[in-house]
Order: structure tokens, then C-alpha cells, then sequence
């Protein structure tokens, strides 16, 4: 086996794990905190995360692209001087935005808790909140570095430590907080998400000193000094801006939201309770199952900028054919096996039930859902960023207009129409262009067709045969994804949708 394959499979295997890890431990968490601070809570801090993940994109989500294309780039032809010269640009560069945002909302707090989210109660988060973002963009950068080496045991063992400080502290001061209030609560919950972002970056850029002087500096420079710049912009603006817009639209959807349940008639604190049923809860656990799918997303960036800088236009259509094919196997079962043991889920995970409805509602939105993210990250590595920046603009403001005129007539249920006319508007979008532009094809009928059967028969039999014997929930939901993953893996091996080759 060849060196290059050995190492992309190890560092798959390690993000795969950590990302198992995170999400599991992650869930169990949520779970938790929504027992902690109530399902409003989680409402009303998503809505404030909204604003974060809006600034952060802005600050350091094109960077972080443009660090692992270009230093991969570089690498590839030997300009390693040139590494650490986009390096310390990108680096200065993020630092320097995420600094502005910082201040414009801790400066703005007030502003943006009144103006925007319309509850006082989110006004201390929004002072808290700002701190994070220098670290987060700096810490972006170095992971975006550490993907173009090929290493991704640096970026799991940050996001590790991570998610430990950020359990620790919000374990150890969000019930107490809560009892004094909703905004002391989410209050203490981005306190928590702060000290963990710190401390992540910390530790990475360690490593990161530690691993550039592996790097010589006196070999050669590809890339020329002046042009460098605009290389980075030529990166990185169409995505910061891309989701940047995203973000902003997506982030003013989850203040229409709430507001457009209310116009339908409900109170404050039952809309945010939906919202948080949804964004907070039923959908990170639908992304569970995506491990795979991230560590393919992030290993392949690299991947495919070497292949295209090399022009190895064989290489990219390969590689996407077998993404693809992997993530349609593996994402229709799974959202089998949520469709049928979704109240299992629901009870099992959040002890409630109406979770566990929600989950149901959403569960045929997996597979598109999973393509999307996929499609995405690769087009990037493609050089067609602006083509998922056009496509998630059309969508957030579809999503939008839907928003403001669908909610106030049919609340939740317009709420989930929304969504699966958005989900299945970017997967088509993204999907079309990713085919064209790698002519990659897809076996439509042994790669969805048989899957898709294989997958409802099976689940299907093992939920009616398993609701016979009156087993505990937990028993019950083991082996229910037991019998159905076996059941299904045997179906789809024998019919040859599943070879030695995928796996």
C-alpha cells in the first residue's frame, strides 16, 4: 500500500474517532444541559450562538481554506519557505478581523440583545462572548495547516481538550447560574464555550511551534511574495463572505423563527422551546452518525488541491465517486434507523418524548443532509467555493422569505416544510455542480435504490420484532441499531452495493 494512501487512511481513522468521541460525549452533554437550563434555554443560547458562528465565519472560515490550498500547494512543489510565509499572512490576517468583530460586539451587546434577539436576557452573554473569537480564528488557521501536512492528530487532540474544558466549567456552574436565571445561565454556558476556545488554541499553536521547524526555511519559496495576497483573497474572500452571508441570514432566521411562532399564537418561551427542540436537539443528534463524513470532508481539501495542482483530473473523479458512494450507504440506513426508533432516541438520549417526534419529522432529511456537507467540502478543494457561496445565498434567502410569511399561518409544521424544501434545494444544487465539474458518476440503483429498500425492510422488521418483547429502552435501542446495521451491512454486501474496495 502506498505511503500517501497509508496516511490518509490513518488520519481518517483519527478523525473518525475523535469525531465519535466528541459527538457522543457532545450529545450526552446537551442532553444534559437541557435537563440543566430547560429547552428555552437552549433556545435562547442558540440564538446567541447564531451571532457567534456569524462573526467566526467572517473572521477565519476562508482563511482556514486558504491555509491548507495554498500550504499544500507549496509543499507539493517544494516551496517550503513559502508555507511558512502564508503561514504568518493568514495567521496576522485573522487575528487582526476577528479582533474587529470582538470589539464591535462587546461594544454592541446591548445593541444586538434588544435590536436583534429582542430579550434583555442575552445581554451579559454578548460581553462574554467576544473573547473567544481572536483565538478561534488563530486556532482555525493552525488546523487549516495542519490538514495540509497530513496531520490530524493535533486537531483532535485540541478539540479533545476542547470539549473537556468546556464540560468542566459549564457543568461545574450552569445549574447554580440557572437558578438565578435564563440570563445567568446561558451566561455561564458561553463562559464555558470561551475558557474552552483558549485553551484549544494554546495548546495547537504548541504544537504548531513545535512542528514548523520541521519545515526548513532556507528551501525553496514557490510563491511569490507579491502575489500572495491576492491568492488569499482569491480563497478566501468568496467564502468568508459566503459564509458570512450565510451566517447573517441564517443567524436572522433564528430570530424570525421564534417570532414567526409567536405571530401563529404562541408564548415567548414555548417558540424558543421549539426552536431549541430542533436546532438545539433533534438535529445534532441526526448529525451523529456523520463522523466519517467530517474526517472525508477535511482530509479530502488537500487531497484535491494537490490534484487538480497536479492535474490529475483521474485522481478527482475517483475520489468523489467513492465519497460519494460511501455516504449514500452509509446515510440511508441511518435515517431508517431514526424514522422507526425515533422515540426510542428521544427517550433514551433527552428523556422526552416530544424530541423524539421532532427526530422523526426530520429523519428523511439524512442523506440529503450528509450530501450537502460532503458536495460542499469538496467543491471547495475544487477551487469552486463561489459556486457554494452562490448556492447557500439563493437558499437562506428562500429560507427567509418562507419564513416570514409561511410561519405565522402553519408554526411548526411550516417550520419543517422549510427545511426540507432547503435541504433538498443546496443537496441538488451542490451535488449537479460537484458531478459536473469532477465527471463523477453515481450507480443510482445500487448505491440508493437497493440501499434505500434494504435499509426501511430491515429496520422495519427489527423495531416490530423488538416492540414485541417489552425490553427496557435502553436494551431495546442497542438492539434495534444491532440488528438493523448488521441486517443491513449483510444486505447490501451480498447485492454487491458494498465492496472490499469502499471499505
Amino acid at each position: 500500500m502506498r505511503k500517501t494512501k497509508v496516511i490518509f487512511i490513518k488520519n481518517a481513522i483519527t478523525l473518525t474517532v475523535t469525531s465519535l468521541i466528541l459527538r457522543a460525549v457532545g450529545m450526552f452533554f446537551r442532553a444534559w444541559l437541557a435537563g440543566a437550563i430547560g429547552s428555552d434555554g437552549i433556545g435562547l443560547y442558540s440564538q446567541i450562538f447564531s451571532v457567534y458562528m456569524l462573526v467566526g465565519g467572517l473572521s477565519s472560515a476562508g482563511i482556514n481554506l486558504a491555509v491548507t490550498r495554498l500550504v499544500s500547494e507549496e509543499l507539493l512543489l517544494g516551496g517550503r519557505r513559502g508555507a511558512q510565509l502564508v503561514m504568518k499572512r493568514c495567521i496576522f490576517t485573522a487575528a487582526a478581523i476577528s479582533g474587529l468583530f470582538a470589539a464591535l460586539i462587546f461594544l454592541g451587546a446591548d445593541f444586538i440583545s434588544l435590536s436583534f434577539i429582542g430579550d434583555a436576557r442575552a445581554q451579559s452573554a454578548f460581553k462574554i462572548l467576544p473573547f473567544s473569537l481572536p483565538f478561534s480564528a488563530v486556532c482555525a488557521c493552525i488546523k487549516g495547516y495542519f490538514m495540509a501536512r497530513k496531520k490530524s492528530s493535533p486537531g483532535s487532540v485540541s478539540q479533545l481538550l476542547e470539549q473537556a474544558v468546556r464540560m468542566g466549567i459549564i457543568m461545574s456552574i450552569s445549574v447554580k447560574s440557572a437558578q438565578k436565571g435564563l440570563n445567568y445561565a446561558c451566561s455561564a454556558v458561553v463562559f464555558g464555550d470561551v475558557a474552552a476556545e483558549i485553551s484549544s488554541c494554546t495548546l495547537v499553536y504548541i504544537m504548531y511551534v513545535i512542528d514548523k521547524r520541521k519545515i526548513l526555511p532556507k528551501e525553496a519559496q514557490h510563491i511569490k511574495t507579491s502575489e500572495l495576497s491576492n491568492k488569499i483573497r482569491h480563497i478566501a474572500l468568496p467564502v468568508s463572505v459566503g459564509r458570512g452571508l450565510n451566517s447573517l441570514l441564517r443567524t436572522a432566521e433564528s430570530f424570525m423563527i421564534p417570532s414567526g411562532l409567536q405571530r401563529f399564537g404562541m408564548s415567548r418561551d414555548v417558540s424558543l422551546s421549539v426552536f431549541g427542540l430542533v436546532k438545539g436537539m433533534a438535529l445534532p443528534l441526526l448529525f451523529f452518525p456523520a463522523s466519517l463524513l467530517n474526517a472525508l470532508a477535511t482530509l479530502l481539501i488537500p487531497e484535491m488541491s494537490e490534484a487538480v495542482a497536479g492535474e490529475k483530473s483521474y485522481k478527482v473523479k475517483y475520489a468523489v465517486e467513492k465519497s460519494l458512494n460511501i455516504i449514500l450507504i452509509t446515510s440511508i440506513p441511518f435515517s431508517a434507523l431514526f424514522f422507526f426508533g425515533a422515540d426510542a432516541f428521544g427517550r433514551l438520549i433527552y428523556g422526552d418524548n416530544e424530541v423524539g417526534e421532532m427526530i422523526k419529522l426530520l429523519s428523511p432529511l439524512v442523506p440529503l443532509m450528509y450530501i450537502d456537507s460532503i458536495s460542499d467540502g469538496l467543491l471547495k478543494g475544487l477551487d469552486q467555493q463561489n459556486i457554494t457561496f452562490r448556492n447557500s445565498i439563493i437558499d437562506s434567502s428562500i429560507r427567509l422569505v418562507l419564513i416570514y410569511f409561511i410561519l405565522p399561518s402553519f408554526g411548526t409544521t411550516g417550520f419543517i416544510g422549510i427545511m426540507y424544501l432547503s435541504n433538498l434545494f443546496t443537496a441538488l444544487m451542490n451535488l449537479h455542480r460537484l458531478l459536473k465539474v469532477s465527471k463523477a458518476k453515481i450507480d443510482t440503483f445500487k448505491k440508493v435504490v437497493l440501499p434505500l429498500i434494504f435499509a426501511l425492510a430491515v429496520t422495519y422488521s427489527s423495531n416490530s420484532f423488538l416492540s414485541l418483547l417489552s425490553l427496557p429502552n435502553l436494551i431495546f435501542t442497542l438492539l434495534f441499531c444491532l440488528f438493523s446495521l448488521s441486517g443491513y451491512a449483510l444486505l447490501t454486501m451480498l447485492c454487491g452495493c458494498f465492496g472490499r474496495e469502499d471499505l
